[in-house]
């Protein structure tokens, strides 16, 4: 048996560099696993407790020079505490760190992404004789989503349908902007929202599309009982060519003949502006 050839210095610094490169391999691969997200806000986190509180993971409550709690704070922990949920005091330097965010309101929690609707959903929702969907093409801003979930909420919406590869995904800031509501609403994410549109219209649901067209009409003079969906466009391209095309009728918000006036309304404000409409309707006649 032969003994072992001591290695040379030009051999050990191959192994070592080769050892380095792996570490390195390694670390960029923890660095880049997903992590379960961090939610914010009072509202956002009492609601995610009280719809599942079965995903919250951990709760951190910001520390106060008193050393006591507010009475928000305090029936968020206790919420927590009778999940079993660990609570952890911490700065409110830390709780940004988190949720890399300074509007935290002094609660942040780690908990599972927020699970999407089965698109199986909407066949059961299709049946209702009011039923009423928000289609939101290509809404990329998460502040706008969660004000537009927080909208369709309040508004009696069935269910709010989204395009998987062009929409803001659901984060804990679609979350803290829509103060719970998308803890509360069905949304669905749907791969082809032209065959969506194309099923909801089989099963009976009336299309409005909004738009600044010369054949749209204006909200009020449009008829919203029965099944009905809303789609609402990006401020700055409106809805993409196929889905206009499937939209049964155009209609508009009616704007004051001010001089120099924005030509076009922020997409959140836009919807609750006819979302309500829809729901006056169907509320007064």
């Amino acid at each position: 048996m032969k003994p072992n050839k001591p290695k040379s210095a030009a051999a050990k610094s191959a192994s070592k560099n080769h050892t380095k490169a792996k570490d390195a391999r390694f670390d960029k691969a923890k660095s880049t696993k997903p992590k379960n997200p961090h939610f914010y806000g009072i509202h956002a986190v009492t609601m995610l407790l009280k719809r599942r509180p079965e995903d919250v993971l951990s709760l951190f409550i910001q520390a106060r020079d008193d050393g006591q709690m507010s009475s928000e704070h305090r029936q968020i922990a206790d919420a927590a505490h009778a999940f079993g949920i660990s609570i952890q005091i911490a700065h409110k330097e830390r709780l940004a760190e988190l949720c890399d965010s300074h509007q935290h309101q002094g609660v942040v929690a780690a908990a599972r992404a927020t699970p999407m609707a089965d698109e199986a959903l909407l066949d059961a929702m299709a049946a209702k004789p009011d039923a009423l969907f928000l289609v939101l093409d290509q809404i990329t801003d998460a502040h706008n989503l969660g004000a537009c979930l927080r909208s369709a909420c309040a508004m009696g919406v069935d269910a709010v349908i989204l395009p998987r590869h062009q929409s803001a995904p659901m984060t804990p800031t679609v979350a803290k902007v829509s103060v719970g509501a998308s803890e509360v609403i069905d949304v669905v994410s749907v791969t082809n929202l032209a065959r969506t549109l194309q099923r909801l219209k089989q099963a009976g649901v009336f299309v409005f599309g909004t738009a600044l067209d010369a054949t749209a009409k204006p909200a009020f003079a449009c008829d919203f009982s029965g099944k009905v969906a809303i789609v609402m466009g990006s401020e700055g391209d409106g809805m993409r060519r196929l889905t206009q095309e499937l939209c049964d009728t155009l209609v508009y918000i009616p704007m004051a003949d001010t001089p120099d006036r924005p030509q076009s309304l922020n997409v959140s404000v836009a919807t609750g502006m006819m979302l309500y409409e829809v729901a006056r309707q169907r509320l007064h006649g």
